[in-house]
């Protein structure tokens, strides 16, 4: 499922090769007379990224995933969001080692190390209601 970040691209039906770029022009004789006289010229300007939207289009939905989150713009997004989440998840563990007793109290501890300290702990805190 995608999230507001990650929206899929919607491409517009290009012209089949067999398909004049003409087409549009309401069938002027030929290429240079609708272009002798100005219609579909103008019309038919290409934009910027009309060549990037056709060479997406035949790529299948996962493909067209892949190319987009190989964007520096998504990667740096996709960092920035990595690095958040990372600074949460440790500060969460500072917490929860802050709240755990040890000798010494500044004892370093590793992230599994305070894991199962907390899981000591917290039986411990039961058997003492228990009783």
């Amino acid at each position: 499922m995608l999230n507001s970040d990650q929206t899929e691209i919607d491409l517009p039906p290009t012209h089949s090769e067999s398909e004049s770029v003409f087409s549009d022009c309401g069938r002027a004789g030929s290429a240079e007379d609708a272009s002798s006289i100005g219609l579909c010229t103008q019309s038919r300007i290409a934009e910027p990224g009309e060549a990037v939207k056709k060479d997406l289009q035949h790529l299948s939905r996962e493909e067209r995933r892949r190319r987009r989150r190989a964007t520096a713009k998504y990667r740096t997004a996709h960092a920035t969001r990595e690095r958040i989440r990372v600074e949460a998840f440790n500060m969460a563990f500072a917490e929860l080692r802050k709240l755990l007793p040890t000798l010494p109290p500044d004892k370093k501890l590793s992230k599994i190390e305070i894991l199962r300290l907390a899981i000591c702990y917290i039986s411990y805190l039961n058997h003492v209601l228990d009783v």
